[in-house]
């Protein structure tokens, strides 16, 4: 059964200081969460914004060009694989969305944020369930968050060859769970996540002298594109 489509999202804010947030990474095992808080220009319009789930890595790394051009201002707020083990990746997820806004160069008058909830801050704000496919200025705060941590991502695949991160980007894939089991768990994995656990207990740490030049070309159809 296909899922049903939500009406179009009617903002009680009509203002021209709106603020989109939205988060990529909470899922993954290894990496920051990221977020980021967009604020779009009316008079510079970017067509296309859509949830950067559903866009090609060719067209979202073409709008996210577009977004930090055109935008009125656009931040990214983070935490990092220790936060998150300290916080629990709920409560770390809303310090980066807090700290994203905290960031922008123009303070907001209204925050939407994608998702069933808001952080506890100062801002007046709500959320939106599936915002990032309702309201363009959450759309571009996707694409600004998922094209950073996906390259994050590949930088991690040169560092640490032989995980797969470019491909799944750090979530729980068999690829992944399999490499963590094989080569151990590096410094950027999450150690509360029950798999990165279980690795170090059961492998230990990452040691590049693991990894002997592997050529590992998987196929693609053992990834997930998520976001």
């Amino acid at each position: 059964m296909a899922a049903k489509e939500l009406p179009p999202f009617e903002c009680r804010y009509q203002g021209r200081l709106l603020a989109g947030v939205d988060e990529v990474g909470r899922g993954p095992l290894v990496g920051a969460v990221v977020t980021a808080a967009v604020i779009l220009d009316p008079e510079r319009p970017i067509a296309g914004l859509a949830d950067s789930k559903k866009l090609t890595e060719k067209k979202r790394a073409k709008l996210f060009d577009e977004i930090i051009e055109k935008s009125a201002a656009w931040s990214l707020g983070r935490c990092e694989p220790e936060e998150i083990d300290r916080l629990n990746i709920y409560q770390a997820t809303m310090l980066a969305m807090q700290r994203a806004v905290d960031d922008l160069a123009i303070a907001p008058e209204y925050v939407l944020v994608d998702g069933n909830r808001c952080p506890k801050w100062k801002w007046p704000s709500e959320p939106v369930v599936k915002g990032d496919g309702r309201v363009e200025a959450i759309s571009a705060a996707s694409i600004i968050a998922k094209v950073t941590r996906d390259r994050e991502m590949d930088e991690l695949e040169e560092k640490y060859p032989g995980f797969g991160f470019a491909k799944h980007k750090g979530y729980p894939t068999p690829v992944h769970v399999e490499a963590l089991m094989r080569l151990g768990a590096t410094p950027e994995h999450r150690r509360s996540f029950r798999p990165v656990q279980h690795a170090i207990e059961t492998v230990g740490l990452y040691s590049s002298e693991e990894v002997e030049n592997e050529d590992l070309s998987y196929p693609s159809d053992l990834f997930e594109d998520m976001g």
